[in-house]
């Protein structure tokens, strides 16, 4: 019955898992962190391979962070075979991502900071000061307004 379908093993080594459309057409949510301090909102997103132009960090409709990644563009001969190199497999496609944040109504948009360092991007979002509690103080009270 095994040789009538072949080996159940076989796809593994002679088909690709994933079409690679699928890596390259859409971008894929990247994995986040979002931690939130007294002083600010710190959010940690994985971007593998790419550096610090490959990413883009924006505020748009007011509050919304969205950050966008790319790699760049591959070289000239990188993938087809003009410099010598033959691939045999290329499953890894681009790690193209997009994420978009609703900030809360508490942050300094103007104030945020963000920068790469072994593969994950860190955006610091500062937060407003807390407006300072009022002092209570006696309210006389009158007889007639």
């Amino acid at each position: 019955m095994a040789d009538l379908f072949g080996s159940p093993f076989r796809r593994l080594f002679h088909l690709r898992p994933f079409p690679a459309a699928e890596w390259s057409s859409s971008a894929a949510a990247a994995a986040m962190d979002w931690v939130e301090t007294p002083a600010s909102h710190v959010l940690r997103i994985n971007v593998p391979g790419l550096g610090k132009d490959d990413v883009k960090v924006q505020v748009e409709e007011g509050n919304v962070l969205t950050v966008r990644g790319a790699p760049p563009p591959a070289g000239k001969g990188e993938k087809d075979g003009e410099d010598g190199a033959v691939w045999h497999v290329a499953e890894r496609g681009k790690p193209e991502f997009e994420r978009a944040v609703a900030l809360p109504e508490n942050v300094r948009v103007d104030g945020i900071r963000a920068g790469v360092e072994n593969g994950v991007l860190t955006v610091v979002v500062p937060k407003e000061p807390a407006p300072a509690r009022p002092k209570p103080r006696p309210v006389p009270v009158h007889s007639k307004l």
